[in-house]
């Protein structure tokens, strides 16, 4: 049962891994954007890196749950 809970929770990282890399890929194009207004391109490069440290932790949390599912 632990097993499936693991392999469960690698999938639901998975998921949250995918969604804040296609969250910091729009910030960083809009932060690109030199027609937005340099608030809203400072804003959206902060965000950027808010989504990449969310991205990164939901892909170390999906490797301790892969790993956890196959031991």
């Amino acid at each position: 049962m632990e097993t499936i809970k693991n392999a469960a929770n690698a999938v639901g990282d998975k998921i949250n891994e995918v969604i804040s890399g296609s969250s910091a890929e729009a910030n960083k194009e809009k932060a690109k954007d030199s027609s937005n207004t340099v608030g809203e391109r400072v804003g959206a490069g902060v965000d950027y890196v808010k989504d990449k440290c969310e991205e990164a932790g939901h892909a170390a949390s999906k490797e301790v749950n892969k790993q956890k599912a196959t031991h």
